[in-house]
């Protein structure tokens, strides 16, 4: 490209002179089509995760309708294997991107989606359903990686985190959906239903522009400038944007190189450790065993159904979605971090407590509402905090030349821990009964609030560059854009 030899001096000129009022302004309802149409994968997903929960406590319902016999072990295996396909799909879904296209890639998902759909709903074995569930994992790993990066490229920047916030909140809408259709249908037409989601996704998102950065990338710049046009309308002037778009290339492209460079450097050893870290306590908190076995954790002794308790968890978890994408760019990413993860500690504390006095024998038919209470709590807090907010920053704590690998290894990461908790919850519970695997996960909450506390920085509002330094780089910018 012949922009290679851009300077920064360059970079912010242009960035400056963007930020100009265009002559007509660009139309954002394409845009919103677009982002609409690729998170339809994310509530897809959202149908596998919350598929678990209408297998019964322990799978009971599952065996019965399949007519097969399923141990506990067998369905933590079902219920977790997800999360293992989803970690092996998230850095290779990065390579898949760049060789074949945001669009491609993420139309090609469409491929193990309708192949582990089929796999669950004509099983006759655990192992056909364990393949079945890692492909569906595999697919949907692959939308929480290809979705953000898509949103970002199409849209413009005063909606650009709006857009991104779509696919944790129609992620939350399928789980949502998934517990109320398994109050309703058997388990059997759950999964016919959320077999043909991905359908509808392949048959709308065909119709939607590829990225015009990735034809940035491959050279084609008459595609590219087709792309911004069929997203921010026909009259807007697109060649300043375009121009940016092309410089911003240019100048990731004099970092390719120094990738080993950049991982060993302080700054970097930093960032990995709060992003591991971060991912580490919201899984271990045990958030994915609630969200995979909300209705076993209710059981019978919960001040109303276990069915209403479960949807009434789900719909919370979509709130706290929706009102912290509303929130976090005024509180701040730190102070709702500090406040989930507390509410969190206290939230498993009372839960643990409530399992630990039932098992002791002492009447709770009094507080039998203190389950609902205390996963409402949970999960409220976790969607507004520790929910959203790590993925959010893992974006934002690392310098270009190291962000595409250390944020896919980050997600990667995080699926393997959920993996971890999703396979262990039954086998701690059936070892160590619900109040010690409760505590357990509270006492994981309470170390996290301290890793808050004195590890994560605050990132609200500062550039990139002000981040790196308070991780231990030494950077000097140019920044006389007269130059």
């Amino acid at each position: 490209m012949a922009e290679k030899g851009i300077s920064v001096s360059q970079l912010t000129l242009v960035t400056n002179e963007n930020d100009s009022k265009p002559l007509v302004r660009a139309k954002q309802l394409p845009q919103y089509v677009a982002a609409l149409s690729a998170t339809l994968g994310a509530l897809a997903f959202g149908g596998v995760l919350g598929w678990s929960t209408s297998g019964g406590d322990n799978g009971e319902k599952l065996a019965e309708q399949y007519n097969m016999t399923i141990s506990t072990s067998d369905f933590s295996w079902i219920g977790s294997v997800t999360n293992l396909g989803s970690a092996a799909i998230c850095i290779p879904m990065g390579l898949m991107m760049d060789a074949f296209g945001r669009k491609r890639s993420m139309l090609m998902l469409t491929v193990p989606y309708t192949i582990g759909w089929s796999l669950v709903i004509w099983a006759n074995s655990v192992a056909m359903f364990c393949v079945g569930r890692f492909l569906l994992g595999f697919s949907g790993g692959g939308f929480c990686v290809s979705v953000a990066v898509y949103t970002a490229e199409i849209g413009e920047k005063t909606i650009r985190g709006r857009l991104g916030a779509f696919h944790e909140l129609m992620l939350t809408s399928g789980i949502l959906i998934s517990y109320i259709l398994g109050t309703l249908i058997p388990i059997y037409y759950l999964s016919i239903t959320f077999a043909v989601v991905p359908l509808i996704f392949f048959t709308i998102f065909s119709f939607m522009p590829e990225s015009p950065t990735y034809y940035l990338m491959k050279g084609r710049e008459e595609e590219a400038r087709a792309s911004l046009l069929r997203v921010r309308g026909p009259k807007y002037d697109i060649e300043h944007e375009l121009l940016l778009r092309k410089l911003v290339l240019a100048e990731e492209m004099r970092y390719q190189g120094s990738f080993l460079v950049a991982i060993k450097t302080k700054v970097a050893r930093n960032g990995l450790i709060i992003a591991y870290g971060l991912m580490f306590f919201q899984q271990l908190s045990g958030v994915n065993a609630i969200v995979f076995y909300t209705g076993s954790i209710f059981g019978q002794n919960g001040a109303i159904s276990t069915d209403a308790s479960t949807i009434i968890v789900g719909a919370l978890q979509v709130i706290a979605t929706f009102t912290s994408l509303l929130i976090v760019d005024r509180l701040g990413r730190k102070v709702l971090l500090l406040a989930s993860i507390s509410a969190m500690t206290v939230g498993m504390l009372a839960l643990g407590t409530y399992y630990y006095l039932e098992e002791k024998g002492v009447d709770v038919s009094s507080v039998n509402w203190i389950p609902l209470v205390s996963v409402c709590l949970f999960i409220l807090m976790s969607s507004l905090g520790f929910g959203p907010i790590p993925f959010m920053m893992v974006g934002e704590l690392f310098s270009p030349q190291i962000k595409g690998i250390a944020g896919s290894s980050a997600c990667a990461f995080n699926w393997l821990m959920a993996f971890l908790v999703t396979r262990t919850f039954n086998d701690l519970v059936e070892a160590f009964g619900n109040y010690a695997t409760f505590w357990m996960y509270s006492v994981i909450c309470a170390i996290g609030v301290l890793f808050v506390i004195f590890i994560v920085p605050e990132t609200k509002g500062k550039p990139l560059e002000q981040i790196q330094r308070e991780l231990g780089a030494k950077i000097s910018i140019p920044v006389d854009i007269k130059s």
